[in-house]
């Protein structure tokens, strides 16, 4: 059997319909086609290559999903130094913690630069501000370094910076300091936008584990993906695929932005208020590969089962119509204005009620518990009563999203 770097046999990306290689023949060029499923959506990748050449990055390493975490194991993070910190890079949390300061980073590369309900820079604040929230952490300050194609109109650079402004404004977190290049035309697609983010832990935090640990005993100092037990309650801050499908239909063209309108926002707010319900023992934001993604990194990460209720998941009809039309499954679409969030279950209705007090919050849900499970896996039941297993993606099904 022929291998590819990143697609060998028994890794954990999804399973292959079939491998045909080619008869080797020295010196011959060869070709493999790898056909898989991400979610509804059949993917094909052709990989052709001379015998001795390098392989390629494709789309799919920087799209989320099982294919990006192999790419980044094998080819990123096994070259840095490793040090021992409370959080580590290779827990892949969505944020790192050394010495108690809460660290992250994101690069954007949203195409449009400006889509229904927000831009780039509304994005980068969001996303980065969410990264250090989730980690039940209080986000301080942000970088902000732009890369710029020459050509760029300047009302589109002073749009996206106003608002980078207000979405500043609006969590109390400011952009401290920054950098500016500007390169040849061509050299990136108008505007790549990187944004930082420092933390700190907050009493919120420590009342929050204290009740969750009257309930049962809790590992991590952190709201991290290690730290599910079988029994957590698990809830989604509201309706999912919203960011993903809005991006999508405006740059197609489909007309699906006329009701759906990106889901960006900082949560920081929402999420101190479900802290001070108390209970909480995970949160992650369901970015590239949606709630499909983070849901399965937590079984992986936690050693549990996920059993979720399908018919609780909130979802817009809107969002719903445009993936059956598409072909997509929008458990995989990504959202920039969610949080998923495990707590305990005697907390889980005080949680409920404070997220729904807040105006991020209000279409939250209960979707599912955690399970004792010899195979961790996610296990959606359906609303006509059947079960099946809600595979990690490959990769978020729509490109550029964030």
């Amino acid at each position: 059997m022929v291998s590819l770097p990143g697609f060998e046999p028994g890794s954990s990306v999804p399973k292959t319909d079939r491998i045909n290689p080619l008869p080797h023949k020295p010196a011959v060029r060869w070709t493999v086609v790898y056909k898989f499923t991400c979610s509804a959506l059949a993917s094909f990748i052709h990989v052709s290559r001379h015998r001795g050449c390098m392989a390629k990055v494709i789309l799919n390493h920087g799209a989320g999903g099982e294919i990006m975490q192999e790419f980044l194991s094998k080819h990123i993070f096994c070259h840095y130094p490793k040090v021992k910190t409370d959080i580590p890079l290779d827990s892949m949390d969505d944020s790192a913690v050394v010495d108690g300061i809460v660290f992250t980073t994101d690069g954007h590369t949203v195409k449009p630069l400006i889509f229904p309900g927000g831009d780039i820079g509304t994005l980068s604040v969001a996303g980065t501000v969410n990264d250090i929230s989730v980690m039940g952490a209080e986000p301080l300050a942000l970088s902000c370094s732009l890369i710029l194609e020459a050509g760029l109109d300047l009302e589109t650079v002073d749009h996206v910076m106003e608002s980078v402004g207000k979405a500043c404004c609006e969590c109390g977190v400011p952009v401290v300091t920054g950098d500016t290049k500007v390169v040849e035309a061509g050299g990136v697609d108008e505007m790549v936008m990187v944004t930082s983010a420092i933390g700190r832990r907050t009493p919120l935090l420590d009342e929050n584990l204290r009740i969750a640990s009257e309930y049962r005993k809790v590992d991590s100092r952190w709201t991290t993906d290690d730290n599910i037990r079988p029994g957590d309650v698990i809830i989604s801050s509201g309706t999912i695929g919203d960011h993903g499908i809005a991006i999508l239909s405006f740059r197609e063209g489909y007309g699906f932005e006329s009701v759906i309108k990106s889901d960006v926002a900082p949560l920081n707010g929402m999420i101190a208020e479900a802290l001070k319900a108390g209970g909480i023992t995970a949160m992650k934001d369901p970015t590239r590969g949606g709630i499909a993604n983070t849901l399965n990194e937590w079984t992986s990460k936690s050693k549990v089962g996920l059993e979720i209720e399908e018919k609780d998941i909130p979802l817009r009809q809107g969002v719903v119509s445009a993936c059956e039309m598409l072909g997509l499954d929008p458990f995989s679409i990504g959202n920039e204005g969610k949080a998923i969030i495990a707590c305990v279950p005697e907390m889980a209705e005080d949680v409920l009620k404070a997220l729904r007090g807040h105006k991020y919050g209000k279409d939250a849900a209960i979707i599912g518990r955690a399970v004792e499970s010899d195979i961790p896996r996610v296990v959606l039941r359906t609303e006509v009563g059947g079960r099946r297993v809600l595979e990690p993606p490959a990769g978020d099904p729509v490109p550029r999203i964030c």
